[in-house]
């Protein structure tokens, strides 16, 4: 079994900042990729999920054309935690955002992609 559990959304003007943890417990022997995704209002009925940012466990960084410069995607591996450092927010930023990691319960499993349970980032004056 596996959990992930997501903090640090919430309700903040243009130009501020959040940082969005996901921490990942349970049955796992290695995370891959860890990626930041988002929903954004209106978009639930056809679970259009955006990619916002993701990190591999070289360090290597990928993000949406719309964050770069803005936002940042770390991750703590020892603790099974990736992080999201949102600068310079925007009222288009408003959505879900949801962690998604690809995790190996095993050193038999194949890696299958978990996501946390959301957290809603709302931007606005």
């Amino acid at each position: 079994q596996v959990q992930l559990v997501e903090s640090g959304g919430g309700l903040v003007q243009p130009g501020g900042s959040l940082r969005l943890s996901c921490t990942a417990s349970g049955m796992i022997s290695s995370i891959d990729a860890m990626a930041w995704y988002r929903q954004a209002p209106g978009k639930e009925l056809r679970k259009e999920r955006e990619l916002v940012a993701a990190i591999t466990p070289t360090g290597n960084r990928n993000y949406a054309d719309s964050v770069k410069g803005r936002f940042t995607i770390s991750s703590d591996n020892a603790k099974n935690t990736v992080y999201l450092q949102m600068n310079n927010l925007k009222p288009e930023d408003t959505a879900v955002y949801y962690c998604n990691l690809d995790i190996k319960r095993t050193i038999w499993h194949k890696a299958e992609g978990y996501w946390g349970q959301g957290t809603q980032v709302t931007v606005s004056s």
